[in-house]
């Protein structure tokens, strides 16, 4: 636990690398986007920060904002309901005709006022398209032995081959970088280096009067990236450490990864490593649990409550109230939220939005490389 010297509070960035993934949030941002039959992405942070009695948490919403405003109320399944600090969201503020802000330093400049106020040394600020089981804790203890103005988090990964394509836009920056006795001495934007790299998870610990310097300085200039503008130029002259992470890490880059790391769950080990050290919360939907109607064929799934199950479910991902129906088959597939598959229905590689209705009878089938989506309250 934290004491009063070394407390910290969160700043969460929901809606970064949304361009990574259109289809999925064009009715959400990248933070409440399904995940793991029960969990919206944010869930994991969130979950992470309340472990670490972090418990003063901005969440900096630029748009498509009110589904997670739904899915997150007052904070109370984090424990977030507080007199005195607590879950605070942080919608846009624009002037007429100036547009919402981009990067970090933008929506971290909206906020200064609100960051003078507070009582807390140190800040965390993170992404939410990792899932990851994470000890704010343990990183902030390394950058304070560590002497850091900043201390950034990575892994150990090759560069996923869908963000190594993106267009350089601006949307979708990713960083790698170079480390010597751990302290980062060039940070590489976009790389296109083939083999293991040390890709920044986007995760920061630094004292909160240093954050409002650094961010009153770029915001004057008219920067906009916190890792390209503020602390690549600076690297000879801030303490940048490195904090390298070995747990489980899964990255949203597209479609196809958010398919593969929600299908990786159903692998045990895989299942062990990103949930057995802290519990994750989410949000309360009370709920029946799940029914196995007599004649059901059920193989290697992850199945929330609520769902009603009398056909043939094999290597899947069903969400809460999913519902598939007596002869229908379903093989490889995300079913989210209230998705219903009617009889005789067959479908395969199939990522299926809340809502969504399989009409009886009906064949889809997707491939391991190119899963199908079907937007919500579509009917096919």
């Amino acid at each position: 636990m934290l004491n009063s010297n070394t407390s910290a509070l969160g700043i969460v960035f929901p809606n970064s690398y949304d361009a990574l993934v259109p289809d999925l949030v064009n009715v959400r941002l990248m933070a409440s986007i399904p995940f793991a039959s029960r969990y919206r992405l944010i869930d994991f942070i969130l979950s992470s920060m309340a472990h670490c009695d972090i418990d003063n948490i901005a969440v900096m919403v630029n748009n498509n904002y009110h589904s997670l405003m739904d899915h997150l109320g007052s904070g109370r399944e984090w424990d977030l309901v507080r007199k005195n600090g607590g879950l605070h969201i942080f919608p846009p503020f624009v002037e007429k005709g100036v547009k919402p802000y981009v990067g970090r330093v933008g929506a971290v400049a909206s906020i200064l006022g609100f960051l003078r106020s507070q009582k807390e040394k140190y800040v965390v600020m993170t992404d939410t398209n990792i899932v990851v089981n994470f000890d704010f804790n343990a990183m902030i203890k390394a950058h304070i032995e560590s002497g850091a103005d900043v201390t950034v988090a990575y892994n150990e990964q090759e560069l996923p081959e869908s963000m190594m394509k993106n267009e350089d836009n601006g949307l979708a920056y990713y960083y790698t970088l170079n480390i010597e006795d751990g302290r980062i001495t060039q940070i590489h934007v976009n790389s296109k280096k083939t083999g293991i790299q040390n890709m920044s998870m986007n995760m920061f610990v630094l004292e909160r009067e240093l954050l409002i310097d650094l961010i009153n300085t770029a915001s004057v200039r008219g920067q906009v990236y916190f890792e390209r503008d503020v602390l690549l130029p600076q690297l000879s002259k801030l303490n940048i450490q490195a904090y390298k992470y070995d747990g489980y890490v899964a990255r949203i880059c597209d479609m196809k990864s958010y398919f593969e790391e929600n299908m990786k769950l159903l692998d045990d080990h895989n299942l062990d490593a990103l949930f057995s050290s802290q519990q994750i919360y989410t949000k309360i939907r009370d709920d029946n649990p799940t029914r196995y109607i007599e004649g059901a064929k059920v193989q290697n799934v992850m199945v929330a409550d609520g769902c009603v199950i009398e056909g043939e479910v094999e290597d899947s991902i069903l969400f809460r109230g999913v519902k598939v129906a007596k002869g229908a088959k379903v093989k490889n597939c995300i079913l989210m939220q209230d998705a219903v598959i009617e009889a005789g229905a067959d479908i395969e590689y199939l990522i299926m939005d809340k809502n969504v209705t399989v009409s009886a009878g009906k064949s889809m089938k997707g491939t391991d490389t190119f899963p199908v989506y079907i937007g919500k309250h579509q009917t096919v």
